[in-house]
């Protein structure tokens, strides 16, 4: 093999606008969603408003997301990232006049509340559409060979704009207030709208136009199914992410057991972030393909430790190197598994198991926000958080023992092989 360039991706322009506009949409995104965790739990006061907040969005994620990778594996993914995005910019101008105290006038706090879940819901119907069209999208800028490259750059960027979101969401809210951080929200929507535009039409790779849709969907269902190393990777993610969802519940943690106030809540949800992707500037370096299975298993139970040590923490010093760490070990498993879907999926079926993987992963982080506020509201905020840390750690033992394909899954040879081919 060729020694590996770290920057290979990120010399192809069009792969560098991508980056730009994945930072400020999801930039806007985390923010807009910390921005609303803050508002709500201050309008409730109630650990459960916040575990709404995540079944509002998964609702509709998962019910749409087969039927978004049909659609997507049918459409120019050009112009279908650029109306999908155009639609978010909508949404965040709605949160924007829901905090606006001269247009809700005399509203009820309940009123605006079930307003704020009702966009929330549209939010979430639109992110069924995001994740395949974005995968797909990847796919077709840059060649085969610097998929792991480019999933690599891709994530990172992603967990920069997660550092800078939340952390800047912190500051805004106690510098200008809800209401003017949701216009700035809106404005860098509004950018990364502009930018796309930037990137040329993609020809339509499926030869299926116009399949049947049941008939579609079972296929990209079956075709995950059968690669058991997508199923075990997913799997694995899933129940972890779906238990250790700590995250959701840090507006308490911040307002009622550290006391950090605005500006320690941002940086507590920063902190994750800024280990994963620093954990990923890592690998564009030091690739992590060989004994890729074991290294998942690895970082998913350091992420559970991690989660229980933060739950039992009531120092801001402890939670934040605790978060860091949870940060660092799940930077690991992103840049496997999407390493795994990239090279093991086809070009005409990148929607659909994109979507698959939506459902097992992307809205298990709304399951599990969900998860989080019922067992808070049930068990108290600290049981509740080492509960989640503590199945995710029995889910990586259960995995390792029933899954040889999973533990013995080495990624080197699917690399060499797409080399040779181009």
């Amino acid at each position: 093999m060729q020694k590996k360039d770290p920057y290979a991706s990120l010399r192809i322009k069009e792969f560098n606008i991508f980056l730009l506009i994945r930072f400020l949409l999801v930039f806007a995104w985390s923010m807009q969603f910390i921005i609303i965790e803050w508002e709500i739990y201050s309008i409730t006061k109630n650990p459960l408003s916040l575990g709404i907040i995540g079944l509002m969005e998964v609702i509709p994620a998962v019910s749409m997301a087969l039927f978004a990778g049909h659609i997507v594996d049918q459409k120019e993914k050009r112009n279908l990232f650029a109306l999908i995005t155009a639609a978010f910019s909508l949404i965040s101008i709605g949160l924007f006049f829901l905090t606006w105290s001269n247009f809700v006038g005399n509203w009820s706090k309940n009123t605006i509340l079930y307003a704020i879940y009702t966009l929330v819901f549209f939010g979430g119907f639109l992110r069924s559409f995001f994740g395949p069209t974005i995968f797909s999208l990847i796919a077709l800028i840059v060649p085969k060979k610097l998929y792991p490259n480019a999933a690599t750059w891709s994530s990172s960027t992603w967990q920069i704009a997660g550092v800078l979101g939340p952390a800047f969401a912190g500051f805004s809210i106690a510098w200008i207030g809800v209401h003017w951080s949701l216009c700035i929200v809106f404005t860098l929507v509004l950018l990364s709208l502009f930018f796309i535009f930037f990137i040329k039409r993609k020809p339509v790779l499926n030869p299926k136009i116009g399949e049947p849709v049941m008939q579609s969907l079972k296929e990209g269902i079956r075709f995950v199914y059968n690669t058991k190393a997508i199923l075990g990777a997913l799997t694995l993610d899933m129940i972890s992410v779906l238990f250790g969802g700590a995250i959701a519940l840090l507006p308490i943690y911040a307002q009622d057991i550290l006391k950090v106030g605005s500006e320690g809540f941002g940086a507590l949800r920063a902190a994750p972030a800024i280990g994963a992707f620093l954990t990923m500037l890592v690998t564009a370096y030091i690739p992590i393909s060989k004994n890729a299975g074991i290294k998942l298993l690895i970082a998913i139970f350091g992420f559970g430790i991690c989660i229980i040590v933060f739950g039992l923490s009531s120092t801001f010093l402890i939670s934040l190197i605790a978060l860091f760490f949870s940060g660092v070990t799940d930077g690991v498993s992103m840049v496997i598994r999407q390493t795994i879907l990239q090279l093991k999926t086809p070009d005409e079926m990148r929607g659909r198991v994109a979507s698959v993987n939506a459902m097992f992963v992307g809205s298990s982080n709304e399951l599990g926000a969900f998860e989080s506020g019922v067992t808070a509201k049930l068990m108290g905020t600290v049981t509740a958080v080492v509960f989640g840390g503590t199945m995710t750690l029995i889910t990586v033992i259960t995995t390792g023992i029933i899954n040889p394909t999973l533990r013995k899954l080495d990624l080197t040879e699917d690399l060499e092989a797409h080399e040779k081919k181009e």
